[in-house]
């Protein structure tokens, strides 16, 4: 190829720099965008590895052994012994505070032990606690008759190769054997599990692919817009090295490397910046926690093949261009003309909900459990819905088109519905960004959005208050150690009433009678009003449940039987503030009376699966921004674009007397009728497509209103979407000089 010509095709005026400035610019938004989303899909999924040994649930630690008259009837639990290679076990899912889950671990072993947990040089001894620097800093920085005394004397610190992140809250600790077998929930354990979601990864799994996609289709619509910038100004370059002799051969090549120069600049610029925002992106939390700075590398080699990759893509996307233009020596030798968009355009929109649909059905009504086909459909699914909206858009553009032309009564309105029904697609590239931005947007809005059934009732009489927690004792303590535990507990700061409630037997043994008895004198400690004349009182058990939802009433109980009953449960009633809530966590927690840890009703909103997809909402949002953001710019590129492009047609109009006023009301109509078009589908379609992937990995959740931030993400994208075209406005005057006019 000629130096020269290659020079005199690409530079030499303030334009062409501008528009090679254009593309690299572009390009390097997209590689770094690339780069980011490439990094931070590995990191979660090496911060999930790390954390995968968070959810061993090992084997029993007792069995049933089989009677010697009747092989089939079971004898009494026995406890499994425990042996060098095995360690008993309990994992604490209650362990809150303030309004932050703790992963705690309590462990037993043999001083021999094998057992190797992770991020630690060798098991706690009890009464003693290793704990990840965050959750340290946390104990150190609060007093410790609300955290710290929950897990005894520091030992070290966990190890960042185990911790899921920077923010983790997580503490191992150790305790007597025969403290865990009392519990009943411990288990035994020969090693730690590498599954970081147990039976839901596929689902997870999938739920990050999707999100990725749904970022990166943005991306790639960016790449393809900045790329061919400037093409109608390329196009009369080209006709002059026609004119001079360049084959057409040779000025394909010449497309090719002018846009490759760029696209390769832009490219290893955007490397940069990804490089440089990496740390600043590690900050972001998802799902609790945010990433270490170098779970978002992306290693050299994945660098080199997305610059690569773009590189090359937007170099034969220009070649191709050029060659099917058909370029003469006296300009396009023949005119391209759009295919008229039919019907058919449906097809790829209709089989991307059809394979969500599928995979949904599979699942949820056939109850077919299919792993390698269910993920697919739903993703693939995913995929041909964006593409199908993309694909779809001009054809109902041009639909609106053919309408808006019938009713046109302004000049503007005439012109700008007469070039849409002739150009319905390349009108609707210039939107298609935007529009597929909402339909993100809505899909994020939508899935995020998701609670569950059951929520945590209201403060009322006969329910258990918000702002009491309560915990069941453990057997084989008397009477007066109880009442004594809930004596200390009811002095502290910020407790006002502390309650036993007694029982035939503990509340987990199978002779647990179904109800509670109290003093009636405490129980306007827990909220009663309606209180019997009597000396002790009765409620139904279900009366410790978050899910009951019913007042419960007391009824009268001989005042006899407490002396014959046992204690099942101690009641703490705060005054609602963290301080207390987390004193009295820490006083029943590390009373040694309580077989189960403290909770509170609000507790499980905390504890709910649901936090699993609500954990992502950060990304979620953070997906928002930059979709909408990408099309914004998207949309002021391909305006701007299509300005240059017909700057002779503008300048003609111009001469013959049509004011700027008019011209920008055409432009605006121009971007305005696709936008306003397919905005609704687009809505609409990304809360069913929000819908199908909540069904799909849980049936039990349902869709809230979305929230205000989802309203404020399609306000901010039609003021972009308007700031878009007005910034455009100041290059119809200066484009549509005397010399545009002139035909060579």
């Amino acid at each position: 190829m000629n130096p020269g010509l290659l020079r005199l095709a690409v530079v030499g005026s303030r334009s062409a720099y501008g528009r090679l400035a254009g593309i690299a610019g572009g390009v390097a938004v997209g590689v770094c965008l690339l780069l980011l989303l490439w990094g931070g899909a590995n990191g979660l999924a090496a911060r999930d590895d790390r954390g995968a040994w968070l959810r061993e649930t090992g084997r029993p630690s007792v069995t049933a052994p089989q009677t010697t008259d009747d092989p089939t009837a079971s004898g009494p639990a026995t406890p499994v012994p425990l042996t060098a290679d095995t360690m008993l076990m309990e994992a604490n899912a209650a362990e809150i505070f303030r309004d932050q889950l703790i992963n705690r671990r309590d462990v037993a072993f043999l001083g021999l032990s094998t057992v190797k947990i992770p991020g630690i040089t060798h098991p706690p001894q009890p009464g003693h606690y290793y704990a990840s620097p965050a959750l340290q800093r946390l104990i150190e920085s609060t007093p410790r008759d609300e955290l710290g005394e929950r897990f005894g004397t520091f030992a070290g610190i966990i190890d960042d190769a185990a911790l899921p992140g920077p923010d983790s809250l997580v503490v191992v600790t150790g305790a007597p054997e025969a403290e865990l077998r009392q519990s009943g929930r411990a288990f035994l354990v020969t090693d730690f599990t590498t599954e970081p979601y147990g039976g839901s990864a596929a689902a997870y799994s999938t739920v990050l692919s999707i999100g990725a996609l749904a970022v990166l289709f943005p991306v790639l619509l960016l790449i393809s817009i900045v790329t061919g910038l400037g093409a109608a100004q390329r196009r009369e370059r080209f006709a002059t090295l026609r004119l001079i002799g360049a084959s057409p051969r040779t000025v394909s090549r010449i497309a090719a490397a002018e846009t490759a120069v760029p696209s390769l600049i832009g490219g290893v610029l955007g490397v940069v910046l990804a490089i440089a925002l990496r740390p600043a992106a590690a900050q972001i939390p998802v799902n609790g926690t945010r990433m270490f700075a170098a779970d978002l590398t992306f290693g050299w080699a994945v660098a080199a093949a997305v610059v690569a990759v773009v590189v090359a893509a937007s170099a034969f996307v220009a070649a191709h261009r050029t060659t099917r233009a058909g370029i003469g020596p006296l300009g396009v030798t023949r005119v391209v003309h759009e295919k008229v968009p039919t019907m058919w355009r449906v097809v790829p929109l209709a089989a991307g909900l059809a394979a969500m649909a599928a995979a949904v059905v599979l699942i949820r009504v056939l109850d077919a459990r299919l792993p390698w086909l269910e993920s697919p459909l739903l993703v693939a699914g995913f995929v041909l819905t964006l593409v199908g909206i993309v694909v779809i858009g001009p054809w109902l553009t041009r639909l609106v088109s053919r309408i808006a032309l019938r009713r046109a009564r302004t000049t503007a309105g005439v012109i700008a519905a007469s070039r849409i029904q002739k150009t319905p697609v390349a009108t609707f590239r210039s939107v298609s960004g935007l529009v597929v931005a909402v339909f993100v947007v809505s899909v994020f809005a939508g899935g995020s959005s998701i609670i569950e059934s059951t929520e945590a009732p209201p403060a009322r009489p006969g329910l258990l208050q918000p702002t009491s927690l309560h915990a069941t004792v453990g057997t084989g303590h008397t009477p007066g150690q109880v009442a004594e535990t809930a004596r200390r507990a009811g002095e502290l700061p910020g407790i006002r009433s502390a309650t036993v409630g007694y029982g035939p037997a503990a509340l987990s043994a199978p002779d647990a009678g179904p109800e509670i008895y109290l003093r009636a004198k405490d129980a306007p400690g827990l909220g009663f009003q309606d209180i019997p004349a009597t000396e002790s009182v009765a409620v139904d058990a279900s009366f410790l449940h978050y899910w009951t939802t019913q007042p419960l009433a007391l009824t009268p109980a001989p005042a006899a039987n407490l002396g014959e009953l046992v204690p099942v449960v101690i009641v703490l009633g705060t005054d609602g503030s963290p301080e207390a809530m987390d004193r009295a966590r820490t006083a029943l927690n590390g009373s040694g009376v309580t077989a189960i840890p403290a909770a509170a009703p609000s507790d499980n909103s905390l504890q709910s699966t649901t936090r699993l997809i609500q954990g992502l909402a950060v990304l979620a949002y953070l997906g928002m921004f930059v979709a909408i953001a990408i099309a914004g710019l998207s949309l002021a590129v391909a305006t701007a674009s299509a300005i240059l492009d017909r700057r002779r047609v503008l300048r003609l109009m111009q001469l013959m007397g049509m004011p700027a006023s008019v011209l920008r009301r055409i432009v605006t109509r121009e971007a305005a009728v696709p936008l306003l078009t397919v905005l609704l589908l687009s809505v609409g379609l990304g809360f069913l497509v929000a819908w199908l992937m909540v069904t799909f990995i849980d049936d039990t959740y349902r869709m809230a209103w979305p929230t205000p931030a989802y309203f404020t993400a399609l306000g901010l994208s039609l003021l972009l979407a308007l700031g878009a075209v007005i910034a455009t406005f100041s290059l119809i005057r200066p484009n549509a000089a005397m010399t545009a006019t002139r035909f060579e």
